[in-house]
């Protein structure tokens, strides 16, 4: 006999094999949870891309032929779920429009024999695009079902994450490395021993006369890949390289038109700001804003018309290099560790980029997707979404096919980055974001 419920109502089922029939043509999922509410990981998840849990307990499959309103059908074996399993979640989303669309959503359980058990229909959906529809659980040796009917306001990723599913996907990290150190300003040669015969003193420099820092160990530019153009990354020039002390105005004339990176090191126990200057000599956009030890860092930098104009503020001796746009490092698969705001080029395929940042202050990142952009002395818009948080954190951001542009504009702090190739439950909920 059908015995319909309401939200929130429950009540037993025999603990059997029984089938969970979803209507109204929604993606269906089953996440097996602990009494904590969490899945132990990707294997606790059955989607059309699992349909199967590895204990067989829990299988998706489609509506029969001819079934309307494309139904789904879950097959949840209740005597073979695992003992550290407390509840089995009915999920439904969608990857269009919201679930207030889904006209009929409904779930039905029917046991070994056909007949059904019990229903539930949903009739208060909203502009939700992930809900958990129902729930088996254990209760006083037995199992019941409850018709749960609770939205996700941000989506299948929120409810992935509420209930344990790790969406960065963040693999063993190598052992922690000490920051990359900026070089003292180097100190005037030790006096050579004079020869015994004749003793002699070598003369100090004179005073007021400051020595240029040491030259900052940098990366050398990566070739480009031979499928992207050269227009991609604008012209190709030599590196300049200026060094100073104290605050100053870095001018570099000459340059091709378009974005530059400048890499900057100062040695300070300051404050380090850098700004970009109009031609009228104006301060524009604030590049550095940092009291961090021993300032370094990758600029992206696109100058006004003329030369090349940054107003830099430091109490100590620094060191500069513009560098064209193809000297930003590549990311890969492979971590890649640095400190500091930086400019990073992806040429491959669609995936996401994982960080892990163990700064205190701002981490803001923001992406430029090159392919398709014709004017080499400009940027494109920049795209979202992007990373604006503040403090130690694990960030993933989706990337689209290369190249792209990944600019780490704040970052006082050390981080890590690398590509990731989305797992199956990645590339599930990926989909119901779109």
């Amino acid at each position: 006999m059908l015995r319909g419920l309401v939200k929130g109502d429950n009540v037993f089922v025999p603990t059997a094999a029984l089938r969970v029939t979803v209507r109204s043509g929604v993606d269906v999922a089953a996440l097996l949870v602990t009494e904590q509410g969490r899945v132990r990981g990707d294997a606790d998840i059955v989607f059309d891309g699992a349909p199967a849990h590895p204990s067989g307990a829990v299988r998706l499959s489609g509506g029969a032929d001819g079934d309307e309103g494309g139904t789904v059908r879950l097959d949840a074996d209740l005597a073979g779920v695992e003992e550290g399993i407390a509840r089995v979640l009915v999920v439904a989303s969608t990857e269009e429009g919201a679930l207030r669309d889904a006209r009929g959503l409904s779930v039905e359980v029917s046991g070994p024999d056909g007949g059904t058990i019990v229903a539930y229909e949903v009739t208060d959906a909203g502009s939700e695009t992930a809900m958990v529809l129902a729930e088996l659980y254990r209760r006083s040796g037995g199992w019941k079902f409850r018709a749960v009917g609770q939205g996700y306001a941000d989506g299948l990723e929120g409810l992935a994450v509420d209930h344990g599913v790790d969406v960065t996907e963040e693999r063993p990290e190598p052992a922690p490395q000490p920051p990359p150190e900026v070089p003292e300003a180097p100190q005037p040669p030790a006096p050579r021993p004079a020869p015994p015969q004749a003793p002699a003193k070598t003369p100090e420099p004179p005073a007021g006369v400051l020595t240029a820092p040491a030259p900052v160990p940098v990366p050398a530019p990566v070739p480009l890949p031979a499928s992207v153009t050269d227009r991609a990354f604008g012209a190709f020039f030599e590196p300049h390289t200026l060094s100073g002390q104290g605050s100053d105005v870095i001018t570099v004339e000459d340059l091709p038109p378009g974005p530059v990176v400048v890499e900057l090191a100062v040695r300070t126990d300051g404050y380090t700001g850098v700004w970009t200057l109009t031609p009228q000599n104006k301060n524009k956009d604030l590049l550095v804003n940092s009291t961090e030890k021993d300032f370094r860092g990758r600029l992206l930098v696109v100058p006004e018309d003329g030369p090349l104009r940054l107003k830099l503020r430091a109490d100590g001796p620094w060191q500069a290099r513009v560098l064209p746009l193809a000297a930003a490092r590549r990311l890969t698969e492979d971590t890649l560790e640095s400190w500091g705001p930086d400019v990073l080029l992806h040429t491959g395929g669609t995936t996401d980029v994982a960080f892990h940042y163990r700064g205190d202050s701002n981490f803001i990142v923001d992406t430029y997707a090159l392919a398709g952009h014709d004017d080499p002395a400009t940027l494109p818009k920049a795209r979202y979404p992007y990373i604006n948080e503040i403090g130690r954190r694990r960030e993933a951001l989706a990337l689209p096919e290369g190249p792209v542009l990944v600019h780490l504009r704040r970052a006082d702090g050390p981080w890590r980055a690398r590509l990731r190739q989305p797992s199956a439950v990645t590339g599930w909920i990926r989909r119901a974001r779109r």
